[in-house]
């Protein structure tokens, strides 16, 4: 995509965000209700997930996991826009306003470790959970999502433009998934030991060394960091799988092409959205044209066939 098309997709996520902190910045400030018809103004600290989910869990627990959970998605989401092989505005566009919501509340957590809800709509006898600007838009991601993959599925998975085997070059595809699993496993291992040891030696000191209070502290640690890190492992290898699969698809297709080329079948090279090296296409054109032209050039050009003549006995 151009520039100005990756500016249209990206801005989505910063206004998101922006308007998400400013209006909580407001809401913090509020004092009893207001309302204005179905919709009141209240201030509530959410020690969960979305509408309240995972507020029974520890704190340490509850925060360190969602916080990172959120940055986990954010890498995910620099990922999907990397790797989808349509411009889709709409898709994209749907992507940066869901993962602004997102960052929104994983900024709550980061700096006051809950998140401020403070819009309630409906009856004062039926009124809805209280929720933010955050949660809003992420529904908006959502509904924007779900229409551009029913408008351009088609574009997404085409039937004429798909691969019936995806492990092509096993050999080389399982060693490019595993060379990125090692190194996202070398940096997981080098943060770990960094982290650990740091809110060992830290909470050791708070607590003048009760075993006790350490292991509630460092249990849920261990727990997060070992879901975080065995969930950012299967990523990487199902990155290092869909990367793969667009380097070995061509090359494969490209063999393909020059061995039907050269047996003399009638063949075209057409690559998948996304794969790499599309000037194959070209450069397949070119051969065909080529092989094309020597042909017709060795049919046209016979060779001159001299007549000898036999001397006979009268002569």
């Amino acid at each position: 995509m151009k520039r100005r098309e990756w500016f249209i997709v990206i801005l989505p996520l910063i206004l998101c965000w922006v308007l998400d902190r400013v209006t909580k910045i407001w809401a913090t400030h509020l004092i009893g209700i207001k309302t204005y018809g179905p919709v009141s103004f209240i201030l509530h600290h959410n020690h969960g997930a979305m509408l309240g989910l995972f507020s029974d869990l520890p704190a340490v627990l509850r925060i360190v996991s969602l916080s990172t959970g959120g940055a986990f998605l954010l890498c995910i989401y620099a990922v999907v826009q990397y790797l989808l092989p349509i411009k889709s505005l709409m898709l994209r566009s749907g992507l940066s306003i869901l993962i602004g919501g997102v960052l929104g509340n994983v900024a709550d957590r980061i700096i006051w470790g809950y998140v401020v809800d403070f819009i309630v709509v409906g009856a004062p006898r039926f009124p809805s959970p209280a929720f933010n600007i955050a949660d809003a838009v992420q529904w908006l991601g959502y509904f924007m999502i779900v229409v551009a993959i029913i408008k351009e599925g088609e574009k997404l998975w085409p039937e004429n433009n798909s691969r019936k085997q995806y492990w092509i070059n096993s050999g080389f595809q399982l060693r490019y998934c595993f060379l990125l699993m090692g190194i996202g496993l070398a940096l997981t291992i080098i943060s770990l030991v960094f982290s650990y040891t740091y809110i060992r030696v830290s909470i050791s000191d708070l607590t003048a060394g009760n075993v006790v209070l350490i292991n509630k502290f460092i249990t849920p640690f261990i727990i997060t960091y070992t879901s975080i890190a065995l969930g950012f492992s299967a990523i990487l290898f199902t990155l290092g799988k869909i990367m793969s699969h667009r380097i070995a698809g061509p090359l494969y297709a490209f063999e393909r092409f020059l061995d039907d080329t050269l047996k003399g079948r009638n063949v075209e090279l057409k690559l998948r959205a996304g794969d790499q090296f599309k000037h194959l296409e070209e450069l397949a054109v070119t051969i065909k044209q080529r092989l094309s032209d020597g042909q017709k050039k060795s049919s046209t050009e016979l060779p001159e066939v001299k007549v000898i003549e036999i001397p006979t006995k009268e002569s």
